[in-house]
């Protein structure tokens, strides 16, 4: 039950949100959680600023997870979130947040896990 919401200020083209796509489906593992749950939400264009200046490439990408991860884990996601923008959006590692919310109450289909 992975959602994870990436907010960028560089464009997303269908290819480049199939590609991210596909790698996040990847490394969601590293959580201990499977692509088979995982959604996803993309917002490109977003007018952001980083030290008081929109002049470069940023993203951030909000993790919420049903349950919790070992703080290892989460070192290894953002490591891999970052790998992905910066191939995929030509985003350096220093334009890129990653921020984890641990969900203790989860709905799905009518009810909660």
């Amino acid at each position: 039950m992975p959602f994870i919401t990436t907010r960028t200020n560089r464009e997303i083209t269908k290819e480049k949100e199939e590609a991210i796509t596909r790698k996040l489906g990847e490394a969601i593992g590293i959580l201990g959680k499977s692509e088979s749950w995982l959604m996803l939400d993309f917002q490109d264009n977003c007018h952001m600023y980083f030290r008081g200046l929109d002049q470069s490439s940023y993203a951030l990408s909000e993790i919420k997870l049903y349950g919790k991860a070992s703080k290892q884990a989460y070192d290894k996601m953002t490591a891999a979130v970052t790998t992905v923008l910066s191939e995929e959006l030509d985003i350096p590692g220093e334009g890129v947040y990653v921020t984890y919310e641990e969900v203790e109450n989860w709905g799905y289909n009518g009810s909660n896990f």
